[in-house]
């Protein structure tokens, strides 16, 4: 019994992941994608496109003036959430450099898929100033907090106070909406009480440390966010010309933010699309909604990129702001004196 015992499997470690898990989640995603993809190739061969070019053409200069500027608001708003990362690791590079690395990063995000964009390129050029690979996960680690926080408490406000009314195919009442506003403004609000009750307390999440900020820090987390998503949202209202209220652009759009990520499609190709045709094809016609979120892609996500793949390669290019936070000798130094001030 005890060599049948010890041939026998260890038991799983507590926590550890089934081994099917992984394999059901891609299922999932690809059958999704494939859905999506299904359904905007199918509606593809259906769109006047005509129709669409005309709707594009017709656009006043003033509106995609307005549209363009919201866009470059939108994107220098977002080029300040890695600075609550600069606060919180204290690293030497200044806030205009960190903005330009959170400038490029996010604008390579939107284009090219949160692996080169979000991660790579942050790692590539913050490392290549001279902050490790930890500091540079834990600003990532924030930011991306910052991000999906403002989500939170703007969708959660939106759903629940005023939830909008869409399409018929969605089969979605203004009770079932009111209670996911509900759940996601109290998952934001739990947030903003864990920091002012556990303040600078330390977590450890997938290995990696993390700190909660202070009150202050947070509220001013959730005020970025929630404006650079209230333009986003405003974008793609004023270009669909006011014709539809703007609570029901800015929930279709949270909507459509979720369900680009959970597909992984760079750019959510398709995917943008497909929530706005389902959400809205009660409200408007085809083309406009299409003219309107191919302007909405010029303005926000390709002429972004152009001037972020310059910055990147003038960032490239200059000289690095090299302060390598990890030198053996100098760590050395700074904890020798350290302990000689605390003796004195």
């Amino acid at each position: 019994m005890r060599a049948e015992n010890s041939l026998r499997s260890p038991p799983a470690a507590a926590g550890q992941r089934s081994p099917w898990r992984p394999s059901v989640r891609r299922f999932f995603i690809g059958a999704f994608f494939v859905l999506v993809a299904a359904f905007f190739v199918n509606f593809a061969r259906t769109v006047d496109w005509a129709a669409v070019g005309a709707a594009l053409r017709a656009y006043p200069v003033r509106t995609l003036a307005a549209a363009a500027g919201l866009a470059a608001l939108s994107h220098l708003v977002y080029s300040s959430f890695d600075l609550v990362g600069r606060l919180r690791t204290g690293h030497h590079l200044s806030v205009p450099r960190t903005c330009a690395i959170t400038f490029v990063s996010y604008a390579f995000n939107l284009n090219l898929g949160s692996l080169v964009g979000g991660f790579a390129t942050r790692y590539r050029l913050y490392t290549r100033d001279g902050l490790t690979a930890n500091t540079v996960t834990r600003i990532l680690m924030l930011s991306l907090l910052t991000n999906w926080l403002g989500y939170a408490f703007l969708g959660g406000l939106v759903l629940t106070i005023s939830p909008p009314s869409l399409s018929a195919s969605w089969a979605i009442g203004a009770a079932a909406l009111r209670s996911i506003g509900a759940v996601l403004l109290a998952a934001s609000l739990a947030y903003v009480m864990a920091c002012v009750a556990w303040k600078d307390r330390a977590w450890t999440i997938r290995g990696r440390p993390f700190e909660l900020p202070s009150a202050s820090i947070e509220l001013w987390q959730l005020a970025v966010s929630s404006v650079n998503w209230a333009l986003i949202a405003s974008i793609i209202y004023v270009l669909l010309e006011q014709q539809v209220s703007y609570p029901t652009v800015l929930s279709v759009l949270l909507v459509a933010a979720v369900a680009g990520v959970v597909t992984h499609v760079p750019a959510g190709l398709g995917v943008l699309e497909a929530v706005f045709l389902a959400a809205l094809s009660g409200a408007l016609g085809h083309a406009d909604i299409i003219a309107a979120l191919l302007a909405y892609r010029a303005v926000y996500y390709l002429l972004p990129l152009l001037a972020a793949s310059v910055l990147f390669m003038a960032l490239e290019a200059a000289k690095p702001a090299w302060r390598p936070e990890s030198a053996p000798g100098r760590v050395a130094n700074a904890s020798s004196r350290t302990c000689g001030r605390t003796a004195r």
